[in-house]
């Protein structure tokens, strides 16, 4: 793993490309990144343009750049460091990260939240390949990251900071950013299956190849688990599963000529527990949930120029279904059912000024929809909430260097929003190398985030809403020692946000009109209850001697309510003010390695009052893997040693101690 505060000399050890194609590949393939081949496009919705014997940046530039030239706060995980760690689920692997905090209803499948520097987790925009995958059906808008798996992924950068220029109001916390890769062979493929405790099981299998003319790959996966109880104190388990079929192919017309289509469609059900009548309290139910989710893009890419005007014109397309079931529920066993559906035309173009310069420039627009309707024995046929909204955009960045140590970028983007008018925002970010061994790191950008269409139009929706905004800077330092064998760096951050939104509580009984719309009641309703800030310091430690490796990282994030009322001066909810987590991994000749895992997370609030504390838990884990041969490789893993209890939200289950044994296999 690689955080960036970016080394020049990390960077030169690193032999990792950039290439894509929509959930398409498989880590068997990634594991070795050898095999990854690349074709100039000006984003990372097509195939990349890299060096193949350097590491580049994507996230910051919507384009590939230099690490030593990128002012804002990047980590890396490449196709390496996620085979390694063996981690099924993106979300348990990225909050490992530094300044990424991460909440989950129950075991896998639970709803899943990640937040980057104390921002809300619906200010956080996923991304995978340049297609953004957040869920307009979703309260907040965001994305639930229980349904990602990182068996498709070969490489992940978290993009810390507002960000909102080059990739939308969304992304006041940040982008995470998933890369897939592509093959080199003419025919290839790659299986993994891997078993272990909780009665949990996970296969998938890829294959792929490229002529002239055509680069293709399919895969499919499926992933189940019993889990554990959502309900911290329940006796029967809720399981999960899923199941992934994705396929992508690019058809290169000539060398200046390329189209691109691809998509990926999972199905997922997980169990979890609710809050049966008539006593209305957190118990063991058999309640359970179906989402099904699609995500399509076609894109054609353009080189003009003799190559120095790269354009790509694209269509991306994502719906997200989702139903709860209740069969305790007599009158109805649905207990929620919503749609939510995106549709973006985009153009994208990248202009080489000069050699020292790049102009990143487009337009997008956005069309997202939502249907949601919530059935109960008191009201078993709602009429369905829907709504549609459209957001026009365009968006303009150029970086260069100003001489030979200093790098600058300046990117300014005006949204014009359907309900919510016209806003501008624009960002700055600066590198700057002082000799050979350090880098010295600033940034500033803005953000900006409508109201969702549930927040406006649901049966807990208030038209009154304000925009989200927000401002945030960072500055860092990154220090390398030696030939790069030790690389530590420091950043420190604050941003500032204003109107952020919350669900406000209706008091029982209340005549408030707002509690009673049309003279009906209502549990509650979102607000503009909120401002917020968010300071705090992230340290990184990187060490590689010989068949020793170390990552180490810590976060303190410090998070207020500077709201009037009650809760003013009070820590956000779910936010540890201290993180930590250490990696040490040791290499034998044979190829055998062997990790421990540390992971540490502070005590936090669960509630805005701060009446609920979530204690500091500490868990361990050990990885092992050995290559058999150039074909096989077994692994295993076992997490939560100790078997440590903690929650991360309120009364709900975790995971203790579990076992698990695979096979990863490349062909």
């Amino acid at each position: 793993m690689k955080t960036y505060l970016q080394s020049t000399s990390a960077a030169a050890r690193a032999s990792v490309t950039l290439a894509v194609a929509l959930f398409s590949s498989s880590a068997a393939l990634a594991d070795d990144t050898a095999r990854v081949s690349v074709t100039p496009t000006p984003d990372a919705a097509g195939p990349e343009a890299a060096n193949p014997l350097a590491e580049l940046i994507v996230t910051a530039a919507r384009g590939p750049q230099d690490p030593a030239k990128v002012g804002q706060s990047v980590t890396v995980l490449t196709a390496a460091d996620i085979a390694a760690r063996q981690q099924v689920l993106v979300s348990d692997l990225v909050s490992r990260t530094v300044g990424v905090a991460m909440s989950r209803n129950g075991g896998p499948g639970g709803i899943t939240t990640l937040r980057i520097r104390g921002a809300e987790g619906d200010q956080t925009v996923a991304v995978v390949d340049g297609v953004k995958i957040n869920d307009p059906s979703a309260p907040g808008g965001g994305y639930n990251f229980a349904n990602l798996l990182t068996g498709d992924v070969a490489r992940i950068e978290i993009l810390r900071g507002a960000q909102s220029t080059l990739w939308g109001g969304q992304a006041i916390g940040g982008v995470i950013n998933l890369v897939t890769a592509e093959p080199a062979g003419a025919f290839e493929g790659g299986l993994q299956a891997e078993a272990g405790t909780q009665e949990t099981s996970y296969l998938r299998g890829a294959v792929a190849g490229r002529s002239d003319h055509l680069v293709w790959r399919l895969s499919a996966s499926r992933y189940e688990t019993s889990g554990v109880s959502a309900y911290a104190g329940g006796a029967e388990d809720d399981g999960y599963r899923q199941a992934a079929v994705s396929g992508r192919a690019r058809m290169i017309v000539s060398d200046d000529l390329s189209v691109d289509l691809r998509a990926v469609y999972t199905k997922n059900r997980n169990d979890f527990d609710g809050f049966p009548a008539p006593v209305y309290a957190f118990a063991d139910t058999g309640q359970s949930a179906e989402i099904e989710e699609l995500v399509a893009y076609g894109g054609l890419n353009l080189a003009l120029l003799d190559g120095r005007l790269k354009n790509r014109l694209a269509f991306g397309y994502t719906n997200s279904d989702s139903l709860n079931y209740d069969p305790a529920q007599a009158v109805t066993p649905v207990t929620f059912d919503s749609t939510g559906r995106n549709r973006r035309w985009e153009y994208q173009g990248s202009l080489e000024i000069s050699p020292a310069w790049t102009a990143t420039f487009g337009a997008e627009r956005e069309q997202a929809s939502f249907r949601s309707r919530a059935p109960s024995a008191f009201a078993p046929s709602p009429v369905a909430a829907r709504a549609e909204v459209a957001i026009d955009s365009l968006y303009a960045q150029v970086r260069g260097d100003l001489n030979d140590h200093l790098s600058v970028s300046v990117g300014l983007r005006r949204d014009s929003h359907d309900t919510f008018g016209d806003h501008t925002l624009g960002q700055v970010a600066a590198a700057w190398s002082i000799g050979e061994a350090t880098i010295l790191r600033a940034s500033f950008g803005q953000g900006f985030k409508a109201p969702t269409l549930y927040q406006l139009y649901s049966a807990y929706g208030n038209l009154g809403l304000a925009a989200e905004q927000a401002d945030g800077w960072d500055l860092g330092v990154e220090h390398s020692v030696g030939d790069g064998w030790l690389v530590v760096a420091a950043t420190g951050f604050w941003r500032e946000t204003e109107n952020q939104i919350d669900f406000v509580s209706c008091a029982f009984g209340s005549l408030a009109g707002i509690c009673n719309p049309g003279g009906v009641a209502r549990f509650g309703y979102y607000d503009n209850t909120a401002k917020a800030a968010a300071q705090g310091v992230e340290l990184t430690a990187a060490v590689e001697r010989g068949p020793f490796s170390l990552d180490a990282n810590y976060s303190w994030t410090h998070t207020e309510n500077r709201s009037a009322g009650a809760n003013r001066g009070k820590q956000l909810a779910r936010r540890p003010e201290h993180q930590a987590n250490l990696a040490a991994t040791w290499r034998w000749r044979s190829g055998l390695s062997a990790t421990a895992d540390i992971r540490h997370v502070g005590a936090s609030f669960d509630n805005a009052a701060g009446t609920y504390v979530l204690q500091p838990h500490t868990l361990l884990d050990l990885r092992a893997s050995y290559p058999v041969n150039d074909t096989f490789e077994v692994y295993g893993r076992i997490d939560n040693v100790l078997d440590d209890s903690y929650e991360t939200v309120r009364n709900y289950g975790t995971l203790g101690r579990a076992a698990t044994l695979g096979v990863r296999a490349k062909f």
